[in-house]
């Protein structure tokens, strides 16, 4: 007998169930933040195992997120065709393919077909973000979603902590410090034998990955998790939307979604460039390798912030007001402060520790501009949703800005490309979210 899924509405639910519904996402959320924030140590792996220069070092992110751009909006339509649940596992199973493309990619240290792969997961990645964010944004009172999302933000983050730390621990030896600077002398044959061996290192845990991707579209085909109703509208919500044909009705969504295209691109240089930045302070791989943890840790004790003061202390708009003005202040900070410090066990620059802070200013904008983006759109909820998730693909735009301007000038002043990112950002925070029609009153 073919297995059923109940429809209901997000108010119907019981606080047991909602429980459920928010522990199960939050799994999600943590496979998102692994597969997504390992791209932090696979971008300086890539760059010395195929000799890549930063600029097609930065593909990595710019493979992976423009895919975004290309499946939200099918993706959409995907979950109004079978659902949540069915969506959802279908996600998982793409992301299962494209990792499984690493093993060829490895066996002939082909980086194009890297790019592909990651691409691939990308797309899948994209289907469940279509779904998980709009589905905790709705799973209960509209004034608590930005904390229901700063939960899934520590899942993620807590995922992007450990995710650079294991694949690091599984594909880099402690010897791989003598190995990099033998490499710069080594030509020929000898050279791409080491090369080829340092590539293949990635070849057992994808395969895992694969494994593991699959299982869980198993998995959340089969949960309890329930399918929720976005395509009836309440009386006041109906009656707002009443005569509108298209989501460019909708002018906070439209500029929420940009607001979403900038802020996670000013959220993967953080973490994906860091490393690079810690390089250019001759601070090598295996010590770097530490800084995107603690670019995560920040965010994630901003995400405690905001579930422990949202909305009880401060509203969703003023915490995303703070957040975005500490966004520019932060990134003025990095480009003017100088001077050397000795902090947790490194001997870095100082401005090294505002790209650390970040985390902190980029905490709870994502987690505001979504309530606030999809307030209001009734039976457009799922399409909206995909136009914010299409704007992911800011994550695949600005690393490759900052990667060619720190091939033109330096990895320093490539963080300019961040400021005017975080000036709109302020400028949707006090004013964009308001707007709900393109004329002026």
């Amino acid at each position: 007998m073919k297995q059923q899924t109940a429809t209901v509405t997000a108010g119907s639910l019981s606080r047991r169930d909602t429980v459920i519904s928010i522990l199960i996402v939050g799994l999600l959320f943590f496979v998102f933040g692994f597969v997504t924030w390992v791209n932090a140590i696979l971008i300086p792996y890539f760059k010395i195992a195929c000799e890549l220069s930063n600029f097609q070092s930065y593909l990595v992110a710019f493979a992976f997120y423009i895919s975004y751009f290309f499946m939200s909006v099918p993706a959409s339509y995907l979950l109004k065709a079978v659902g949540f649940k069915k969506g959802m596992m279908i996600g998982f199973w793409v992301m299962s393919l494209g990792a499984l493309i690493f093993i060829p990619a490895a066996y002939t240290r082909t980086y194009e077909i890297f790019l592909a792969g990651l691409f691939i997961i990308g797309l899948g990645l994209a289907v469940l973000q279509t779904a998980a964010n709009p589905y905790i944004t709705i799973l209960g009172p509209k004034e608590s979603a930005a904390a229901r999302i700063s939960i899934m933000g520590i899942c993620n983050k807590g995922a992007g902590i450990v995710a650079p730390l294991i694949f690091a621990a599984v594909i880099l030896k402690a010897t791989d410090g003598d190995l990099f600077k033998e490499l710069a002398h080594m030509t020929g044959d000898a050279r791409n034998a080491v090369l080829d061996a340092l590539i293949r290192r990635v070849i057992a845990p994808y395969a895992v990955v694969s494994v593991v991707l699959f299982a869980l579209g198993c998995m959340v085909r089969f949960s309890p998790l329930p399918e929720i109703d976005t395509e009836h509208e309440d009386a006041a919500v109906a009656s707002a939307n009443a005569g509108k044909t298209s989501i460019f009705q909708f002018p906070h969504l439209i500029l929420g979604a940009l607001a979403i295209f900038l802020h996670v691109g000013t959220q993967v240089v953080a973490i994906d460039t860091i490393i690079g930045y810690a390089g250019s302070m001759h601070i090598p791989l295996l010590e770097a390798k530490t800084f995107p943890s603690y670019t995560l840790f920040v965010t994630i004790c901003g995400y405690l912030l905001g579930i422990s003061l949202i909305p009880r202390v401060i509203s969703q708009a003023n915490a995303l007001r703070v957040c975005t003005i500490l966004g520019a202040v932060f990134t003025l900070a990095i480009v003017y402060m100088h001077g050397e410090v000795r902090l947790l066990g490194h001997v870095t620059d100082i401005s090294i520790w505002f790209v650390v802070m970040l985390g902190f200013a980029n905490s709870l904008v994502w987690a505001g501009i979504w309530p606030l983006a999809l307030d209001g759109l009734g039976r457009f909820t799922k399409l909206g949703a995909s136009v914010m998730i299409m704007g992911l693909c800011g994550n695949a735009m600005l690393p490759v800005i900052y990667g060619l301007v720190a091939d033109m000038y330096n990895v320093r002043l490539a963080y300019w490309v961040l400021f005017p990112c975080y000036l709109y950002l302020v400028f949707y925070a006090f004013y964009g979210y308001k707007l709900r029609s393109w004329r002026r009153p």
